[in-house]
């Protein structure tokens, strides 16, 4: 039986804005096309490529875009 895929949680402060993934630490070997993140109310983001879960850091706000 496969293992179950592990997710990272990347916390983001207002600096980070906008989000988008892969993020800047992740390896060069692990990296996919850029995606720029919308976060839901609940202040997370999840890639739709690698499944890293993005969140806010309590007190900040995502500015959404156009």
């Amino acid at each position: 039986m496969a293992e179950p895929l592990q997710t990272t949680t990347v916390e983001l402060d207002s600096k980070d804005l906008p989000a988008f993934c892969p993020h800047p630490a992740m390896p060069i070997w692990s990296s996919h096309p850029r995606v720029f993140l919308d976060f839901a109310a609940n202040g997370l983001a999840r890639c739709p490529y690698c499944s890293t879960t993005y969140r806010l850091r309590p007190g900040t706000a995502a500015h959404h875009g156009h």
